[in-house]
């Protein structure tokens, strides 16, 4: 997926016209289960408008997919994750992005979310680069404990703050804050767990280290060579990565192909990692390690795994 930095007087000129926007929509009757509790010894916390955010903002695009995180466990805990979904609508960005977090299901099973399809779904930006989503209350209707409550609402602001910059309707080079209303109200409890009513920015603690963004899961390649994209929140930083058959079920099995790349320290393409790797018709799982794994035993230290297929 190629991204490219809009220019600044498109930002603002974006920025101008989407100011007093708000989208409200009609969402379909949720039906997920209750979400998975936040893995024990990960306590993240909701980050307040006076904290620095460091994990960098997603960089303005031509593409129609939109951002979206997702919770996932992964080694030591629960983290948040990207993906790019389809979305051709001509929605307000946010609102796109959000009502894909709370409607659909991730392209990877291993990923899940604790939101329910809302009724109403609204979402506005000010000159300050404030985004305030206003979300109904039946969008909480999920049983979690407080710490999966916690990074749900970051999972929120992640997803706002990430299709906001896709779109290129804020100033990405500037502090980037969300309010979070409850059918216009400040002060309500999300998921009955976390107040809200604070503008806030990017926890940093909360993502993962790194994930892939290409394959998505589930994919199939109709040729041999498969090209690997992804992004680690440590630029510079060696990427390690393992190519298995998926059909070898122990988890002690050798690699079918294994090697590590150095993720980008550029400003354009900032934590960004790419491979490519030439393979036969088959099943695979490829996973990413912050360190050399070694030859097996190894799927508990992944930071991010993705099945695919390679067809004849």
């Amino acid at each position: 997926m190629a991204f490219r930095t809009s220019p600044a007087r498109r930002r603002r000129t974006a920025l101008a016209g989407f100011a007093a926007l708000a989208v409200v929509l009609s969402g379909c009757t949720a039906s997920g289960q209750p979400a998975p509790s936040l893995a024990a010894g990960a306590s993240p916390a909701i980050s307040s408008g006076g904290a620095t955010a460091s994990v960098p903002l997603e960089t303005s695009q031509t593409s129609t997919k939109s951002p979206v995180y997702w919770l996932g466990r992964a080694r030591d805990g629960v983290y948040l994750y990207r993906e790019f979904r389809d979305a051709s609508s001509t929605e307000n960005p946010v609102v796109k992005a959000l009502r894909l977090m709370m409607s659909v299901k991730p392209l990877d099973p291993n990923l899940f979310s604790p939101w329910q399809s809302p009724k109403k779904l609204a979402a506005s930006i000010s000159g300050h680069n404030v985004i305030t989503v206003d979300v109904s209350s039946d969008a909480f209707n999920s049983t979690v404990d407080e710490q999966t409550a916690q990074l749900a609402v970051q999972q929120l602001v992640y997803t706002a703050t990430a299709a906001a910059a896709s779109a290129g309707v804020i100033d990405s080079g500037q502090p980037v804050e969300v309010m979070l209303l409850v059918d216009g109200r400040t002060d309500q409890l999300a998921f009955n767990r976390v107040k809200l009513g604070q503008l806030m920015q990017r926890d940093p603690a909360m993502v993962a280290p790194m994930w892939i963004i290409d394959p998505q899961s589930g994919l199939e390649s109709d040729h041999g060579q498969l090209a690997v994209y992804g992004r680690s929140t440590s630029p510079g930083s060696d990427v390690y990565w393992q190519v298995s058959r998926a059909d070898v079920k122990t988890d002690k099995a050798t690699p079918y192909l294994s090697g590590h790349v150095l993720s980008s320290a550029a400003d354009a393409t900032v934590g960004q990692f790419r491979f490519t790797v030439n393979l036969p018709a088959g099943k695979y799982v490829l996973r990413i390690f912050p360190s050399d794994p070694g030859p097996g035993d190894s799927t508990a230290l992944a930071w991010d795994s993705k099945e695919f297929t390679v067809t004849p």
